[in-house]
């Protein structure tokens, strides 16, 4: 029998984060259904009142509040591209992004954040890359859909997706990280190097990533410096019965995106006061680039609780692998193994996320590498999200890349 005090504690140690959350949002419906009414009579244009500007104030009240608290599921790809199927996995899938284009192209292995977005948020970085290359991309499913008898899945288990998928798609293979998962792919390209695996890529890209987080601090790491592991734990919940994933445990993308909003409230307010703006003036053109872009940014997904602990232990808190202390299922993860996979780092000259010399760091840990197998590029004028979107992504970052892994493709 639990003692009184273990009776108290338990309920603080398992947050029904998800049942608040749920709750909130049907208490809000009458909200949205005002919203909606209001929409419908000011917003549309055969209704008499919606030419006046009170009209327009009230549409666009209506129509900014509806984009913040509405739910928003998986976005579509919406390229022009086929999306195949390569392999598939409870807790992932490879796919492939197939164009009309019959020219031989490098593969390359594009790694998405596990982080609390959808892969869908490097739309852009896919589009850029597909014009030189024959692009895959880890598409990691919701955790909150994921049936409990599907297992766990931590950090060891994601390296482990990503040598498979590395040795499924060949020795030709060119991969290119994506922020979160840098400290990833070279623990796994290093298990590959230290087993002399055929499967070791001929490069890797790694992007804005915390391979070293020592090196320079910024939110997430004054955050893990502050908080023990039991506070981390504090965040997770249990998926409730009314989900596919009912009784797994996971660090709810709502959470996550509280987190990234609160790193900048008063942008994002400024962002929705501009799509009010746009709104009222008439200008839906510019309304609507600002929305899509919180179309994707609100779209959030659920990670597997044992993922998000083990990262934020032996990434953020230990910084095992930078320190080489990182181990995998028993072996000992060293970069100096790494020879064959030469090694390009990207960095924003403004990021806050993964701030400069934490991914330049994996040249110091790769130290089997010539200069010649090695490039580092600094982007200056952009944030951890221009690093792979926008212009100076597709004009300045992308064709770097596409030279890179051109030179070490033969």
């Amino acid at each position: 029998m639990p003692t009184d005090r273990e009776a108290y504690e338990e309920p603080r140690r398992q947050p029904i984060l998800y049942e608040y959350y749920d709750a909130a949002r049907l208490a809000i419906m009458p909200a949205r259904w005002s919203a909606a009414a209001a929409r419908s009579l000011f917003g549309n244009p055969f209704s008499p009142f919606s030419a006046s500007l009170p009209a327009r104030l009230i549409d666009a009240s209506a129509a900014v509040f509806e984009g913040v608290v509405e739910r928003r599921g998986k976005p579509a790809w919406n390229l022009p591209a086929q999306v195949e199927l390569v392999d598939e996995r409870p807790f992932g899938r490879l796919i492939r992004f197939a164009t009309a284009d019959r020219r031989a192209k490098p593969p390359v292995l594009l790694v998405a954040p596990l982080s609390g977005h959808h892969a869908t948020l490097l739309r852009g970085t896919v589009e850029a890359l597909l014009e030189d290359h024959d692009v895959h991309l880890t598409d990691w499913n919701d955790a909150r859909d994921i049936p409990l008898a599907a297992g766990h899945f931590d950090l060891d288990d994601s390296i482990a997706y990503l040598m498979d998928w590395m040795r499924l798609l060949g020795p030709e293979l060119h991969v290119v990280a994506v922020c979160q998962p840098a400290p990833t792919v070279l623990a796994a390209v290093a298990l590959l190097a230290a087993h002399d695996d055929p499967a070791q890529p001929r490069s890797m890209t790694l992007m804005g990533g915390p391979v070293d987080v020592r090196v320079a601090a910024t939110a997430p790491t004054e955050l893990a410096a502050q908080h023990d592991a039991a506070w981390f734990e504090g965040l997770t919940a249990t998926v409730p019965a009314w989900y596919g994933g009912a009784g797994r445990r996971v660090y709810p993308g709502f959470v996550q995106l509280g987190a990234f909003v609160a790193m900048h409230p008063e942008r994002h307010a400024e962002a929705h006061w501009n799509i009010f703006c746009d709104l009222v003036r008439g200008d839906d053109d510019a309304a609507q680039a600002r929305r899509a872009f919180y179309d994707e940014y609100f779209s959030v997904m659920d990670i597997p609780a044992e993922f998000y602990l083990q990262t934020v232990q032996t990434i953020f808190r230990d910084a095992a692998l930078a320190r080489g202390a990182m181990r995998w299922r028993g072996s000992t993860v060293d970069p100096a193994a790494i020879r064959r996979t030469a090694l390009l780092t990207v960095e924003g000259e403004q990021d806050d996320i993964s701030a400069p010399g934490q991914t330049y760091a994996a040249h110091a840990l790769c130290a089997g590498l010539t200069d010649e197998q090695r490039a580092h590029w600094l982007q200056p004028g952009v944030g951890h999200y221009g690093i792979f979107s926008g212009t100076k992504w597709r004009t300045e970052i992308a064709p770097r890349i596409a030279a890179f892994v051109a030179a070490h493709a033969a």
